[in-house]
């Protein structure tokens, strides 16, 4: 519903259970109907690094995984964060308290074993307008791209990433008997 109310245009994956219906649950009556000509819906699995990658992709809501923060800022896509659990939290705070490249849809947590209090659909509604649309927006997209550019440096030959992953395996293939 805050997704719907934020009036932008979205891919969504819906992560298919194992009962084949459980997907269908967490969608609102009529959502489909309705977002026909807004979005689209993905169930199971999606390639989430080519969607990022692709030019029409203004934002990215995300659970704040550590690989999906860095394909998120590797793709130059601002942030709409929601952690759940453990270091999610963490990562989020990187990316709107340090980087400011997102937008928190307000997860609270009790410590950090637990799963996230509620967020209501107003919150996320707001975030998803607020990555995308305003001088804010412009701001962070900005800002992401910056560091778009730094990791596709640092992921060339002689880039930091590039050089550390040559000498990791440098290194371990040094121990083989």
């Amino acid at each position: 519903m805050g997704l719907e109310s934020s009036g932008q245009q979205f891919v969504w994956v819906v992560k298919r259970e194992e009962n084949e219906n459980a997907s269908e649950e967490l969608l609102p009556e009529g959502f489909e109907e309705r977002m026909k000509d807004k979005g689209l819906i993905i169930r199971g699995w999606a390639p989430q690094v080519l969607i990022l990658d692709h030019d029409a992709v203004g934002g990215f809501v995300t659970h704040c995984g550590w690989n999906s923060t860095l394909e998120g800022i590797s793709a130059g896509v601002p942030m709409v964060t929601w952690p759940v659990f453990a270091e999610q939290f963490y990562n989020e705070k990187l990316v709107t308290e340090i980087l400011r490249i997102g937008v928190s849809v307000g997860a609270l947590k009790r410590n950090t074993f637990t799963v996230s209090s509620g967020v209501m659909r107003e919150q996320i509604g707001k975030a998803v307008q607020h990555v995308m649309v305003g001088k804010d927006a412009e701001e962070m997209r900005n800002r992401v791209k910056e560091f778009k550019e730094v990791t596709k440096k640092a992921a060339e030959e002689g880039g930091s990433s590039h050089t550390n992953l040559n000498n990791l395996i440098h290194e371990l293939s040094s121990h083989q008997a």
